[in-house]
């Protein structure tokens, strides 16, 4: 076993490794680059390296830095995570000349692999389903529609050495073929620094369906059950669980199969994933093709540690180190289900644009990083899970900054219940509990997602966010009970409120007594509220419960009626009470009802007309202008691509103008709410 590893990684993949090397009594390096030197990380580390400026391609993108961080350090080994070099056979090859181990695959493997074209062949050849398409060169915009025209739409265009849902482009259409290709090769050349396009079938009413493999240096290779990873933005994962509510044990068995013949065929050792689209239309399971194989550990490998009790890095950690695995496929079984939600510093009330910037709070639902050794009262075999069955995976903290450089994951929120249900349950309870100040953030949207009936139902697709969220997201929808609790509850606290105010010294005629009468109004709708000791009447109806808050807090527990606690998210902005919980803000004006009929004279501030004016509508930075001053444009017709998180973003025109004015240059950074352009 090594004595010392390096992780060539950062935030909470990083803390994972360092976790489970602490447990195996190995010490452990970390590396850091200028954006990172106070990260949770770089202290969890028993050493750390500085190597480099924040941007990853001056850091941690540079194996030379890697390398000497080793040989200063006297680490035998690197653990990659995933990202950064994690599947770039040049570096395996780099680390071998240097005789120091690779915690991951061989590099014939991750070259087999992180090539999409070359991959495609291979399964084939192994005997793996895989998915009508071109898997040759494309030369260029009319090659790609002839494809495309051939192939029948819908297609996908997909970057080679792609990954993470960057140089994805859907084509419904050969407009949408002339529009994306060149984008997606540019993309790819960005991101992956390699340009070359592969075309195939878009298979509709998707599911995202993966095998975990876990294979040894001694020819053993076990599938370790599935993941359904279906609900994704812009092909990127957002909720992952295992099982997978749509497959069977046969589909399991076949598809867990294929992807072993698939490993062996490369001499696969370490874990990785085979990824697989599967049609939701064929309810035999019998449609499933190979997308590809990521030759590293997955973001989402807690739910299968949860569900099989295999810590995946200390296997990692072991299969580098020459040992043979410890357990065949028969003892890998399915305990109970575990879900995982990513936390992403992205605001869903704003389409998602990435918010970057500092974490002025920051207080998850359980610390990171603790393992209490059982969940549910049943050992987990020492896989990490915090307590209660929930697990958070973070690298941030309180104070720190969300970077511009880096994925914008604020950290991952793992549960484990016996069943679906109680593990989603688990879900909106913690999220309930998360609490973040300073940036914006996909809490509300995951909490919604949980209590949406589709997903309860098992129903999901690849097109789940799309197709229920077609409007953008505005926030959980709540029902009339909950509303009238919400209601009760803005009440009481004004209540409260007033009532502090009144006790201050000095009033004339001594202390008012505070009504009990109330109106609130929440949005369009107006509550009347009597309060009374442990319950209000709202509109004639009984709401019982309790508020436990105090002016000065911003956090509160609610009860109802029958018990059930939720965690709320208090605030106060003028007049107004911002009440959040269950994946909902609600806004909320408490007066006395004696006031009531003077409530509709008070004057609303009316926002400025912004239709004008093309606005940054994230921080990045603007790759391209399509107009010019005085041009005319169209509804739909494209005005500017700013690109963030390595994403190009295509602005376009919402009204029929002319160009009155262009405020900013191509290459230039623009900040959020930046005005890029006006019309007239």
């Amino acid at each position: 076993m090594f004595s010392k590893i390096l992780i060539a990684n950062r935030g909470e993949i990083a803390c994972r490794v360092i976790q489970t090397a602490r447990k195996m009594g190995v010490a452990t390096v970390a590396v850091y680059s200028d954006a990172d030197r106070g990260a949770p990380f770089v202290k969890m580390a028993d050493e750390a390296v500085h190597i480099g400026p924040s941007p990853a391609a001056e850091s941690y993108l540079i194996p030379e830095k890697i390398i000497a961080a080793c040989k200063q350090t006297g680490a035998e080994a690197v653990h990659p995570g995933y990202g950064f070099l994690s599947e770039r056979a040049s570096f395996v090859e780099a680390l071998e000349a240097e005789n120091i181990a690779f915690i991951g695959p061989p590099p014939n493997a991750i070259a087999a692999m992180g090539d999409k074209i070359e991959s495609k062949k291979l399964a084939k050849e192994a005997g793996v389903n895989v998915v009508p398409g071109f898997v040759g060169e494309i030369r260029d915009t009319e090659h790609a529609v002839e494809i495309a025209n051939e192939i029948t739409y819908p297609v996908m265009m997909k970057a080679s050495a792609g990954g993470g849902g960057k140089g994805m482009r859907l084509a419904w259409s050969e407009k949408d073929v002339r529009e994306g290709f060149e984008a997606t090769k540019r993309e790819g050349l960005n991101s992956f620094g390699d340009d070359r396009v592969f075309i195939e079938k878009f298979i509709e009413n998707p599911r995202h369906i993966e095998i975990q493999i876990l294979g040894d240096k001694h020819g053993n290779v076990l599938y370790l059950n599935e993941r359904e990873c279906s609900i994704q933005r812009r092909h990127q994962k957002v909720v992952e669980e295992a099982p997978s509510p749509f497959v069977t044990p046969k589909m399991r068995e076949a598809m867990g199969q294929q992807c072993v013949a698939l490993s062996q065929a490369v001499g696969y050792h370490s874990a990785g994933t085979v990824e697989l689209i599967v049609s939701g239309a064929d309810p035999s399971g019998e449609s499933f093709y190979f997308l590809e194989m990521n030759t590293r550990l997955q973001v989402e490998h807690p739910v299968t540690e949860a569900i099989t009790g295999i810590d995946l890095v200390e296997q990692m950690i072991r299969v580098a180190a020459g040992e043979e695995l410890a357990f065949t496929q028969d003892d890998i079984g399915i305990d109970g289900w575990s879900i995982e939600n990513r936390v992403y510093a992205e605001d869903p009330y704003r389409g998602f644009l990435p918010s970057t910037g500092r974490l002025i709070h920051y207080s998850p639902p359980v610390p990171g990083w603790t393992d209490d050794g059982e969940v549910g009262g049943k050992a987990r075999r020492g896989v990490a899970h915090g307590a209660g069955g929930v697990r958070v995976d973070d690298g941030v903290f309180e104070g720190g900054d969300v970077s511009m450089f880096y994925d914008p994951m604020i950290a991952k929120l793992i549960t484990w219940a016996p069943t679906r249900d109680e593990a989603a349950d688990l879900q909106i309870e913690a999220l309930d509990a998360f609490r973040i100040k300073g940036l914006g953030h996909n809490v509300d949207f995951l909490s919604a997602i949980m209590q949406h009936e589709r997903f309860r139902s098992g129903e999901l697709t690849t097109g789940f966010i799309a197709e229920e969220y077609p409007e953008g997201f505005e926030g959980a929808p709540v029902s009339e009970d909950f509303q009238r609790m919400l209601a009760a509850i803005c009440a009481g606290n004004e209540f409260t409120w007033q009532s502090r105010a009144r006790q201050i010294s000095g009033q004339l005629d001594g202390t008012q007594s505070v009504t009990s009468e109330w109106l609130v109004k929440i949005g369009d709708t107006r509550h009347e509220v009597v309060l009374g000791d442990g319950h209000a009447m709202v509109d004639g109806v009984k709401v019982e419960g309790n508020c436990d808050w105090m002016p000065g807090m911003v956090e509160a527990i609610a009860t109802g009626a029958d018990g059930e606690k939720f965690g709320l998210l208090v605030e106060r902005e003028g007049s107004h009470w911002i009440i959040t919980t269950r994946g909902a803000a609600t806004r909320a004006l408490a007066l006395p009802l004696r006031l009531a009929n003077h409530e509709s004279l008070m004057i609303e501030k009316v926002p400025p007309d912004l239709s004008k004016m093309l606005i940054c509508p994230m921080p990045g930075m603007l790759m391209k202008l399509h107009v010019a001053e005085g041009d005319e444009v169209q509804p739909g017709q494209p005005l500017a691509t700013v690109e963030a998180m390595k994403m190009e973003n295509i602005l376009r025109a919402e009204k029929e103008g002319t160009i009155a004015k262009i405020n900013a240059e191509e290459g230039e950074s623009l900040a959020v709410d930046a005005v890029i352009l006006e019309l007239e």
